[in-house]
């Protein structure tokens, strides 16, 4: 069989290379093992011995001093004598309660345990963790997703909400908005614009908190429920939907694009924000590797192409469909109601 040309860069080209990859999640699993510890809250502006902050933490003194020397050897803990600090971007943000605080990465932690299972969930066609997270860490574990999800989106919510046409909206949906973010970036950009925020009843708390911090409660409606079981009220001119198609099989988003298309006014659009794959699914590189993520977290959770979501669309009632690229890996794909 002759092998296919190379098309692009790849990441591997030497044998250094590859390794260099499969080797790093050893500085992955140091760092995230210092957050979890809350080795870098722990230390703050002061300067202490590992004994002093292991003790602080309730953690073995000998298994901590390690740790935190691999963390001076990443750059992010400063060591002299018996004393360590946090280094200048640790203090900034990894330290709990800083304005740049990193909070996120408590949902990167989780993911990490979800990877561990990749082999297995390539083998079964979808996770094989089932139902098995603890209960009792749910809500942090949900702060952490929503909080990751905040920083993401706060930094692409400007650029994403100027690629869209707003002369004609008023009133917005957003579905499984998570902290808000792109509605917050909505109302600030059009100063008449209404938005609802849809999304489970343990998530709106958090919505509100985040809203609230952005000084905008009394621009915003807020509705808990379940975007795959629950119907959306009428009354929109835009409908948003960002990172969410990409957690359902094929069939629950055609029933979620049609459920959308009811809620929108004539003329209204209905918005998608995801990784849109090219036709063989190879392109966006980061929207491949997204495929993973959702195939060890989700029964059937995944990417989709660019032509699975227009037909969706089409199929919803919605025409004049379009893409649009924004400046990040991930493309909106628009379509207006008839």
């Amino acid at each position: 069989m002759t092998p296919l040309p190379e098309t692009r860069k790849t990441f591997i080209q030497t044998p250094d290379d590859l390794m260099k990859i499969v080797t790093a999640f050893r500085q992955s699993r140091i760092i995230l093992t210092g957050f979890e510890l809350g080795v870098f809250t722990a230390l703050g502006a002061q300067k202490k011995s590992s004994a002093a902050v292991a003790k602080k933490l309730r953690v073995n003194v000998r298994g901590l001093d390690r740790l935190m020397n691999a963390l001076c050897a990443l750059g992010l803990l400063r060591k002299k004598g018996p004393l360590f600090a946090n280094s200048s971007f640790s203090a900034r943000h990894l330290v709990d309660g800083k304005p740049g605080y990193l909070g996120g990465l408590a949902h990167t932690a989780n993911l990490w345990n979800r990877w561990t299972t990749l082999t297995r969930a390539v083998a079964h066609g979808g996770t094989v963790l089932g139902s098995r997270a603890p209960k009792g860490n749910e809500k942090k574990r949900v702060r952490g997703f929503i909080a990751a999800m905040h920083q993401r989106a706060s930094v692409q919510a400007a650029a994403t909400v100027g690629l869209l046409d707003l002369s004609a909206v008023m009133r917005t949906l957003d579905i499984g908005a998570g902290s808000g973010a792109f509605s917050i970036a909505l109302v600030r950009k059009k100063q008449d614009l209404q938005a609802t925020v849809f999304d489970l009843p343990d998530v709106i708390p958090l919505t509100r908190a985040y809203v609230k911090r952005a000084g905008l409660p009394a621009r915003f409606t807020f509705h808990p429920g379940d975007f795959n079981k629950d119907e959306f009220k009428p009354g929109y001119d835009l409908v948003f939907l960002s990172a969410i198609i990409h957690m359902n099989s094929v069939a629950d988003n055609k029933r979620l694009l049609k459920k959308c298309a009811k809620a929108l006014n004539r003329g209204g659009q209905l918005v998608i924000q995801d990784y849109v794959m090219n036709a063989d699914r190879t392109k966006p590189a980061a929207g491949a590797f997204f495929a993973m993520n959702m195939l060890v977290g989700t029964e059937a959770g995944d990417t989709f192409t660019e032509s699975e979501v227009r037909d969706w669309m089409k199929g919803a009632g919605l025409s004049r469909i379009r893409r649009v690229d924004t400046p990040y890996d991930s493309s909106l794909m628009i379509g207006r109601k008839k």
